[in-house]
């Protein structure tokens, strides 16, 4: 049984869950998100909550049921409050800042990184901290991922691009051994 899937979602006011066969399309205040369910997971929209229900009990739909669920839950919240992942920049020179619909990055390479946002996410950059906003969870995170790739923490002096929250264990680095 999952404890996950079993637990409601509850609507906050302004948000509209539109149910249609597998189809479940949320809209809110910050914009409209869609999301087909696999077809043996029910998804009913009763008043204030959501419930999502499965129709056997195999694994594979015991396996479904709080996925599902999450990805519901995460639409509700994304149309309603939105998600935010935070970058910090550390390094002599590692900049960043917005052009448009560009994030330029100098991260002490030869030439500077330009970065084209997709749709449905806002970046704002000031200097050294970067912010990646959106709607759609899965998305915010995976745009997040694609900058901090560009220059990962180094371990021994903590150069790079870090999640603000993120911590890096620091190496020792070489030592001069007497003979």
């Amino acid at each position: 049984m999952s404890r996950i899937g079993q637990s409601p979602i509850p609507l906050p006011e302004g948000v509209n869950v539109d149910v249609n066969g597998t189809l479940v399309k949320v809209s809110g205040k910050k914009g409209t998100l869609e999301f087909n369910a696999h077809e043996n997971m029910e998804v009913l929209n009763s008043d204030g909550s959501v419930i999502i229900k499965r129709t056997a009990d195999s694994r594979e739909q015991r396996c479904l049921h709080g996925t599902t669920r999450q990805m519901v839950n995460n639409m509700v919240l994304g149309v309603s409050e939105g998600f935010a992942k935070e970058l910090q920049i550390i390094g002599v020179g590692y900049q960043a800042q917005v052009q448009g619909q560009r994030l330029q990055l100098q991260l002490g390479f030869s030439h500077d990184i330009y970065f084209d946002m997709p749709d449905g996410i806002t970046i704002t950059a000031n200097r050294t901290e970067v912010k990646v906003e959106g709607i759609d969870k899965q998305l915010v995170g995976a745009v997040a991922a694609k900058i901090r790739s560009f220059r990962p923490p180094e371990p021994y002096k903590g150069k790079g691009i870090r999640y603000k929250d993120e911590h890096v264990r620091a190496k020792q680095g070489k030592t001069v051994g007497a003979k």
